[in-house]
């Protein structure tokens, strides 16, 4: 064995021997695959074998194609058969609600160039004959489905890898992995150890194990997971006979079911309702090539639908039982990418569909590691999705959830009750009280919505029970004053002495003076969107607080400009690199009792708080080595309320004695003032569009405040809004948001972000130079708005844009605008017909909807309410 390698891949299964084969194929040659057994020795060699490249995440759609488009390739290179069956196949639905589901994956086929095709259960009965057409309501037909041998499938990359240079070492177990003062990896094996790089755990069903050996506790938990295998059946021999091909798939998603021809039987196999887990605290590393004692029992309900729904299988036997584990993460999707604070340590476990994503999974991998970017957006299947937060507990608790649920509908208003409550902010009691519907962003418990007493959400792919209350909540903000909780954005600090030269690198827009903020877009080195934030200085002035601000707890204090809003909501509360036990998070520099006089700019930046991770992880990588700037995650340190409407500001003037009008303090301005007795930071600024402002505080005082303000706006008709009410007034301003308009796969001027972009500043930002030339090419998109002509259902993103009889584009996000009284969406089209205005049709449930795309936003197209 090596004593030495650039990259060291853990783990012989079919998402390690990809990892490999990428990293051979990209020139990196100096690479090996550790081992401890033979390959696909952990879940790989007993995977039932199916490929697809339909997910509910296009981005990782696109990945699953790229997989099985990649197999002819490696079976060339290597000459070992994977033994792939393209057969096609279809997806059946029993009930109505699921064909309208399968009716918007066809629609989004259509812009992914996936091919799918809406039949009927007759024409299903046709394509399959085992199926009972009277069971069921339509289906979906496929093409590009099928299924493969995992075995020959995982020795084709490992071959095909070797022949380009690499190195497999079989019966290889790693017992140790420990990071050199250097900064390279030691790997300790039974067989010696060996120096890297680069470190990538694929350890499949030990990934944990592996992780553990580096500090590090990955949410991934194995589940038993049982399929079966019938005797010859004779139907399937007469189809074989008749038509000279094999019987396609078929995914029955209300049975929970999926089947494929085995030989001269079938395969079905099911996600039941009551799953196990496998070794649910640590895998045993003497497991190999067993398997799991069957549980028909466990299995019999998903059993008796499907003999039911398939007639044939009651008339034959049962050759096998297959029970093996499988590990899975929360949200079913795998874990991938760079690890936080462990340079030069990936991760790419989880990978229950491994036989549809490994080759996608492998090559984000490579890229990543070779060019510093993965080359597609694989936000869904990014390590970075998840915090701390996501312990042991919580990770059983969703995967058990997400296993019973993999072939359950998730209608766009469910929330899943699993893990939670798990984070709360400390006002969760009092809006609970009030009604609060709540749903969870990174772990944090969020309102959604207000409901009175007796009503809740009724599912639904069409407006639901919520949806007069949202547009009660709206137009309180619009017509009077609302209240709103904001704790789940993401804050971090940013201090040091270069701290400001460090910023105007990181991002891509002009610092704001002392006691401003402004939107700020990040960018990677290729021109695409990597954050949008919205950053403020904070400067310590000379001379201490005005008369109105008493000294915070008693302590001599300057008085600090501080910051507001982000771009979106969302969740955090990551303690890797937080400071939410160090002096108050909101004063922490200026405090002591000295006048810090010629100390350096301190900024904070609120954003996304979905990507806390994603974004610390940006950060630190870019850190200065020689420690002049600091970088925190402020978590929970900070919580917040906003209050948004007409009458925000007399609400305000009730409670702080600091001067609120327009004129001294202007939109975009950050002032520190008591709100009641409660030190705060103010800020003047509004997701909703509105006149308003955002007020945080460190979390013991968030009931005192959030009680003054409402009972200051009392008068006013004050009342409580949630996300879904944000959802509609932000959409009424055309505002976009994280991960949905804001994408690394979008330039700032497609997105519309390039009025933030300083393309002339002397800084030479990241990605800087690819702007410029987005800005001189004019990039391929742009982002638009579109007042839809909708019946009883909205957007929710990733349908179809057609324009004069052809797809063009997608939906990113939308919803029902209730001020303006239209269904909006918003969405990308090629930039050459960016101009026009009518020819747009939006496809959803089945039908193509007349679109307008709209001159100007919905809500102040002059911005005198957010101004004045």
């Amino acid at each position: 064995m090596k004593s030495h390698a650039r990259v060291v891949v853990i783990g012989g299964g079919v998402v390690g021997c990809s990892v490999l084969y990428h990293l051979a194929r990209a020139g990196w040659t100096d690479v090996v695959l550790l081992e401890r057994d033979e390959l696909t020795s952990g879940s790989t060699w007993h995977a039932a074998g199916g490929m697809h490249t339909v997910n509910g995440d296009p981005n990782v759609a696109k990945l699953q194609k790229y997989t099985i488009n990649l197999y002819k390739e490696i079976e060339e290179l290597s000459g070992q058969a994977t033994g792939v069956h393209l057969t096609g196949g279809v997806m059946l639905a029993a009930t109505t609600a699921r064909m309208d589901w399968l009716r918007n994956l066809v629609a989004k086929g259509r812009y992914l160039g996936i091919e799918l095709e809406e039949i009927s259960a007759a024409e299903a009965g046709e394509l399959m004959p085992l199926l009972d057409p009277g069971e069921f309501v339509g289906a979906v037909r496929t093409v590009v489905d099928g299924h493969l041998d995992p075995s020959g499938v995982t020795h084709a990359y490992a071959k095909a890898a070797r022949k380009l240079g690499a190195s497999v070492e079989r019966f290889t177990k790693v017992e140790g992995i420990a990071r050199r003062p250097d900064g390279l990896w030691q790997v300790s094996t039974n067989k010696g150890e060996i120096v890297a790089e680069h470190v990538v755990n694929a350890g499949g069903l030990w990934a944990r194990e592996v992780g553990r050996m580096v500090g590090l506790e990955l949410p991934v938990l194995a589940m038993e997971h049982m399929y079966l295998i019938t005797e010859d059946m004779p139907e399937v021999a007469a189809w074989n006979a008749k038509t000279g091909t094999e019987i396609i798939h078929a995914i029955d998603f209300d049975g929970e079911l999926y089947l494929r021809q085995e030989r001269g039987g079938m395969l079905m196999g099911t996600y039941e309702k009551a799953g196990k887990p496998w070794s649910e605290v640590e895998t045993p590393w003497n497991f190999g090539h067993e398997l799991l004692e069957p549980d028909l029992d466990r299995i019999a309900p998903s059993l008796e639908v499907g003999f039911r729904h398939f007639p044939a299988f009651q008339k034959t036997g049962i050759k096998q039982i297959i029970n093996g584990p499988f590990t899975f993460a929360p949200d079913g999707n795998p874990l991938v990418g760079p690890v936080r604070g462990l340079p030069g340590f990936w991760v790419a476990c989880g990978v229950m569909a491994g036989f549809s994503q490994g080759g996608g999974v492998g090559l984000a991998i490579a890229n990543w590691m070779i060019e510093g970017d993965p080359g597609a957006d694989i936000w869904a299947m990014d390590v970075a999705r998840y915090g701390d937060w996501a312990s042991m507990a919580y990770t059983n608790a969703k995967v058990r959830e997400n296993y019973s649920r993999r072939f359950s509908i998730r209608f766009p208003n469910e929330e899943l009750p699993a893990g939670r409550p798990l984070r709360t902010t400390p006002v969760y009691d009092r809006l609970s009280e009030k009604g609060a519907q709540w749903g969870v962003a990174y772990g944090l418990e969020m309102p959604l919505w207000y409901a009175p007493e007796g009503v809740k959400d009724d599912f639904s792919w069409r407006r639901s029970t919520d949806f007069e209350h949202v547009g009660r909540e709206v137009a309180t903000v619009r017509e009077r004053v609302g209240l709103s909780e904001i704790s789940s954005f993401a804050k971090y600090r940013v201090t040091g002495a270069g701290a400001e030269a460090w910023l105007d690198r990181m991002l891509a827009c002009r610092l704001p003076k002392p006691g401003r903020m402004t939107l700020a877009p990040m960018l990677k080195e290729d021109g695409g969107l990597i954050g949008d934030f919205t950053v403020a200085c904070l400067m310590a002035q000379r001379g201490g607080p005005p008369p109105f601000i008493p000294p915070h707890k008693g302590e001599g204090v300057a008085d600090v400009e501080s910051l507001s809003a982000a771009s979106e909501p969302g969740g955090n509360d990551d303690a890797k690199g937080a400071s939410t036990t160090s002096p108050s998070p909101l004063w922490g520099r200026v405090r002591g009792g000295g006048m810090p006089g010629s100390d350096p700019a301190e900024y904070l930046i609120f954003g996304s708080g979905i990507a806390e991770q994603f974004h610390m992880r940006w950060f630190e990588r870019h850190l200065p080595v020689d420690g002049s700037v600091q970088v925190e995650a402020l978590g929970l340190g900070i919580v917040g309320l906003s209050i948004a409407g007409p009458d925000a500001r007399r609400v305000l003037e009730k409670v702080t004695r600091a001067d609120v009008s327009n004129a001294a303090f202007p939109f975009m301005a950050i002032r520190r003032m008591d709100v009641a007795m409660a030190p705060c930071l103010v800020g003047r600024v509004s997701y909703t569009g509105d006149l308003g402002y955002e007020i945080w505080m460190e979390p013991e005082y968030q009931r005192h405040v959030l009680d003054v303000l409402l009972g200051a706006g009392a008068e006013f008709g004050i009342g409580l809004f949630g996300a879904r009410a944000l959802n509609s007034m932000r959409l009424e301003k055309s505002y976009g948001s994280w991960a949905r308009e804001y994408r690394p796969i979008y330039g700032p001027l497609e997105a519309g972000l390039d009025r933030f972009v300083a393309y002339d500043k002397s800084a030479d930002f990241i990605g800087k130079s690819a702007a410029l030339a987005e800005k001189s090419n004019g990039g391929k998109l742009r982002l638009r708005s579109f007042a839809v002509e909708a019946v009883d259902a909205d957007v929710i993103g990733d349908e179809p844009i057609w324009h004069r009889g052809e797809v063009k584009g997608w939906v990113t996000s939308g919803g029902y605008a209730h001020h303006a009284g239209t269904s909006v969406a918003l969405g990308y089209v090629p930039k050459e017909i960016a101009g026009e205005r009518e020819g747009f049709e939006i496809e959803f449930l089945g039908r193509r909807h007349r679109a307008r795309m709209l001159d100007t936003v919905l809500f102040d197209p002059d911005f005198t309410r957010m101004r004045g």
